[in-house]
């Protein structure tokens, strides 16, 4: 009995927890993050304000745990660029913006693509600025420019194929890797 309880409750937090992100995403496609207010979640999630934070803290928590699920797989993500021995590099994290619709309203709102670089970098920085510093003579601010310059690259890139609604996304990423591989390789050593 006290098992079938624990798995009811756990069913229910999680039912809340979605409809509370859904509202959120709903939001995001008509209005500015910044006007985005827990009353107005509450409304569209169809729960009181008790309810919500019995779940989350503010909009931010939720934004953060929406990207934190969102993103979760792809922590290796900017190691993708660090591959000039292949002849075609994949980008998993440009690439699942781009087939993923749901996740569009994330990148279209300055103040979430903020955020959704700095829990990037959070997770990729170390290992991509370490890798560029052991297999080359950049210091470590040259290499943490790279990384910055790539990942902010990769998230313009991406809001502007949403905006022009770009339907040869694989070429663009092509010529794209072509470009980047090019260029960590004039400072990579022993072409590695």
């Amino acid at each position: 009995m006290q098992r079938k309880e624990i798995n009811t409750k756990d069913r229910r937090t999680k039912y809340t927890r979605s409809v509370i992100r859904e509202a959120l995403m709903g939001l995001l496609r008509i209005k500015p993050y910044s006007k985005i207010t827990v009353t107005e979640l509450c409304r569209l999630a169809d729960i009181n304000r008790g309810t919500f934070y019995i779940h989350y803290f503010d909009v931010d928590d939720v934004l953060d745990d929406i990207v934190t699920e969102s993103f979760s797989d792809v922590s290796q993500t900017i190691g993708h660029v660090l591959c000039p021995q292949k002849e075609t590099c994949t980008y998993p994290f440009c690439q699942k913006v781009q087939e993923n619709k749901e996740l569009w309203p994330l990148f279209m709102d300055e103040t979430v693509s903020e955020r959704i670089i700095k829990q990037l970098a959070g997770k990729s920085k170390e290992g991509f600025v370490s890798y560029l510093m052991q297999h080359s003579d950049l210091t470590f601010e040259q290499a943490e420019s790279i990384f910055y310059f790539q990942i902010h690259g990769c998230l313009t890139i991406n809001r502007l194929m949403l905006q022009n609604n770009c339907r040869d996304w694989h070429n663009v990423q092509q010529t794209i890797d072509r470009f980047i591989r090019a260029g960590l390789q004039e400072f990579l050593q022993d072409g590695e």
